[in-house]
């Protein structure tokens, strides 16, 4: 049915995406990262690595059936599009990213250092209720009934997975391997940026676009969830890049 994945970010589930792909007017495939709106599969791990895995594997099977794919990602749905574009590239027609791309100068935001912390992060898990989270999504732009739809999720299994994630992830700051294959990203890439992102800056995001000859959309009046915001113009954005592509 489509050839275009959107993997969404933390702490979402694929509503997130709603507004952008109405935006669009066509179908695309929304995965759920497994425990992330809803119980994942026994025995899932919930590291970065798994996380890629896992993209990795929809990418072969959607490939299969579609051909070369248009990847497009979210906060942490970016950086898995990135890592599995970079294991995979010969199964990717484009890149897009939002909110989140791989820099080994990134040494996370506030809360990912809080997550990351054992003992400090159950606290601040246990103490984050559902109606925290609608009001923290309506101030960061999300329209009441989307705030509510992604606050729902914000149940026992997410939390665990997000704390085995960020801590796989040291906080999100990343080296090794998974900086070393961005050398193999396909060079068909997008970084969408909005200037009032608290989580990751305009100037991380236009570096990474700059070295890795992406193009660079920039949001200036949007915030984190600029999917969101301004739907249409990342929308037109978009559409534009896979034309190119």
């Amino acid at each position: 049915m489509t050839n275009r994945i959107f993997v969404h970010g933390v702490p979402d589930t694929p509503a997130i995406w709603g507004p952008l792909i109405a935006a669009l007017s066509e179908t695309v495939a929304v995965p759920a990262l497994p425990g992330f709106d809803g119980d994942g599969p026994p025995g899932f791990a919930c590291t970065k690595d798994a996380y890629a895995d896992w993209l990795v594997a929809l990418m072969e099977a959607q490939h299969a059936a579609f051909g070369p794919l248009d990847l497009v990602g979210h906060d942490w749905g970016a950086l898995l599009v990135l890592r599995a574009a970079s294991l995979r590239p010969e199964l990717v027609r484009s890149w897009a990213v939002a909110g989140g791309v791989l820099d080994p100068d990134y040494r996370g935001h506030r809360i990912a250092r809080l997550w990351n912390t054992p003992v400090l992060g159950e606290v601040v898990m246990a103490v984050s209720t559902q109606g925290a989270m609608a009001r923290m999504f309506r101030q960061n732009g999300l329209p009441p009934e989307l705030a509510a739809r992604e606050a729902a999720a914000w149940r026992a299994p997410m939390r665990r997975a997000i704390l085995a994630l960020y801590r796989s992830a040291d906080g999100l700051r990343f080296g090794g391997d998974w900086i070393a294959r961005l050398a193999q990203l396909p060079r068909r890439g997008l970084v969408i940026s909005a200037a009032h992102d608290p989580y990751m800056s305009f100037d991380v995001l236009g570096r990474f676009a700059r070295r890795h000859d992406a193009t660079l959309h920039v949001e200036p009046d949007a915030g984190h969830w600029s999917i969101v915001e301004r739907p249409d113009s990342i929308a037109a954005a978009l559409r534009a890049h896979w034309k190119a592509a």
